[in-house]
């Protein structure tokens, strides 16, 4: 045997001999001791009692697989009250008792199952010569998943993830210092944390959103740990308070919304005839053809020829040149227009979608209360041509904008960013019909500045000034969870490194076509 493959086979065993088959490689081995102990009493044995052959699977070898036959004795223990009596030698550092590979090729394809799952594993596997099933794969990923830790980390962060976005969630637990996920929780309730808490002692410090379930589960499992509101997520409750003083004011929203448009529309320039399309040319141009040939005739019947002298001389048909005569102009060709019955309303939808009314069924509704009797669908049709129809069909265009969410409005008005021209004149025409808006732009960025800037003095000052505002709503809530709040304007810590943590369970979750149970998400979570 060459001393280059020594090296590559198990130190516990030696080498008798090397099989090479076309699809594989058999390495025939035997254990290196002489001795065993006993599983049951721990004696050692130097008895044989006699020998079997065991198969081991082992990494490949230039594409091709490798089988360990180790010829593997039994032994008698030399302890007569012992209840094994007869035992098999174990190959420590080779491979687990009662196992059909060896601890190399498990690492291996563990490692596979962890990156790739169950199918994808498979497939990659069997290309590098280790074949397994996906079931096995992810058995080996289950059995070796990281034991859960009895202390807790010192600052802890609290999440949670979507099984399915609406309906179920989970949480996860993220050691802060460390950037590591901890565990992952089944639910998000209250009870589930603070057990949880209650099992793994030591949390001195937790970063969470501002869910009360996980506010209640704090205070249960770890009540003597300071709690830290994320920074981002009160943000958010600043955007969403506002968002709600919007909300009240939607009627306000569409009646400046239509001053807007219709104040707009007026100032607009008239929009210059486009350039004709391929097909009107064709139709230009035989036109000019046919009124060429029209006042040839036309000249030569002048000149006193007859119908059939015409015919000779042009090549028209006899019916054609009569006709032509009779009409005394060319024929134009062009199908008259039917009357159809929205022609009565369509100046009334010209204005209404200038107005920016784009939903079709309602203007429908509202043309049956004036007695319409057309269905719905002629007014699809003939919002259709107005809006985007040919150019005999369409009017003067008014300006293309959508009157903002209440959501987008906020978001307008609470950053610095460019606004075009008609978000811009709608803003300040609402902020102005609307004073109420303004004095809750104020409160919302002067809350937006302390928590950015994690002033601790404006915090007290500023609950003190909404208390019966506007946002009284969400001056409330923050001083409910006061303690929380201060500390997190106190403090470095936040959830941010959790959502990062976040976005990796839903990808490793996606991966598995959403079939995976907690137990296999969070070995390859924790282990990964």
């Amino acid at each position: 045997m060459s001393k280059r493959l020594l090296p590559l086979i198990p130190a516990g065993l030696v080498v008798d001999q090397v099989d090479l088959e076309p699809n594989q490689i058999i390495i025939r081995t035997h254990p290196r001791a002489t001795a065993a102990g006993c599983p049951g009493c721990g004696e050692i044995s130097v008895r044989p009692h006699s020998r079997y052959t065991r198969t081991l699977a082992d990494l490949p070898w230039q594409g091709r697989r490798v089988v360990i036959a180790v010829q593997t004795r039994r032994w008698r223990c030399p302890q007569p009250h012992c209840p094994r009596g007869v035992f098999a030698e174990r190959l420590a550092g080779v491979a687990e008792a009662g196992a059909r590979r060896t601890h190399r090729l498990g690492g291996l394809q563990h490692h596979l199952g962890l990156a790739l799952g169950g199918e994808a594993g498979a497939r990659l596997a069997g290309r590098l010569g280790l074949p397994v099933s996906s079931d096995t794969l992810l058995r080996l990923v289950r059995d070796r998943a990281p034991a859960q830790a009895e202390r807790a980390p010192r600052v802890l962060g609290i999440d949670d993830w979507a099984w399915r976005r609406g309906q179920r969630y989970g949480t996860i637990l993220c050691d802060l210092e460390r950037g590591q996920v901890i565990d992952l929780l089944p639910d998000r309730e209250a009870a589930t944390v603070a057990d949880w808490l209650q099992r793994h002692p030591g949390v001195e410090v937790v970063a969470r959103d501002r869910a009360g379930a996980y506010a209640d589960g704090v205070r249960r499992g770890a009540p003597g740990a300071v709690q830290v509101a994320d920074r981002w997520h009160l943000l958010c409750n600043g955007s969403q308070a506002l968002v709600q003083v919007l909300d009240r004011h939607r009627g306000e929203f569409s009646r400046v919304a239509r001053t807007i448009v219709s104040q707009a529309a007026a100032e607009a320039p008239p929009v210059e005839p486009g350039p004709p399309t391929k097909a009107q040319r064709r139709q230009q141009q035989g036109q000019a053809d046919r009124e060429a040939r029209f006042q040839h005739v036309a000249a030569l019947a002048q000149d006193g020829q007859g119908i059939r002298a015409i015919v000779r001389e042009t090549g028209l048909s006899r019916n054609t040149v009569r006709h032509w005569l009779r009409a005394g102009t060319a024929p134009t060709w062009c199908k008259g227009e039917r009357a159809r019955i929205t022609d009565s309303v369509v100046p009334y939808l010209v204005r209404r979608l200038d107005e920016g009314e784009r939903n079709a069924t309602r203007l429908w509704r509202e043309l049956q209360t004036s007695g319409f009797r057309g269905g719905v669908m002629s007014v699809r049709l003939c919002v259709a041509a107005l809006r985007g129809g040919p150019p005999r069909m369409r009017p003067a265009p008014g300006p293309v904008w959508r009157r903002p969410s209440p959501r987008r409005t906020a978001r307008l008005l609470l950053t610095d960013g460019e606004r075009g021209d008609m978000d811009g004149r709608f803003l300040d025409a609402l902020v102005a019909a609307v004073p109420e808006i303004e004095r809750a732009i104020t409160e919302v960025k002067a809350f937006t500045v302390i928590v950015r800037e994690q002033d601790q003095a404006g915090f007290g000052a500023w609950l003190d000034r909404c208390r019966d505002g506007l946002l009284s709503g969400l001056a409330e809530g923050l001083r409910r969870d006061r303690a929380a709040v201060e500390a997190a304007l106190a403090l470095s810590w936040s959830t941010s490194p959790v959502e990062g943590q976040i976005n990796r369970v839903k990808t490793l979750k996606r991966t598995m076509y959403g079939r995976a149970k907690l137990d296999l998400l969070r070995a390859r979570v924790l282990a990964a």
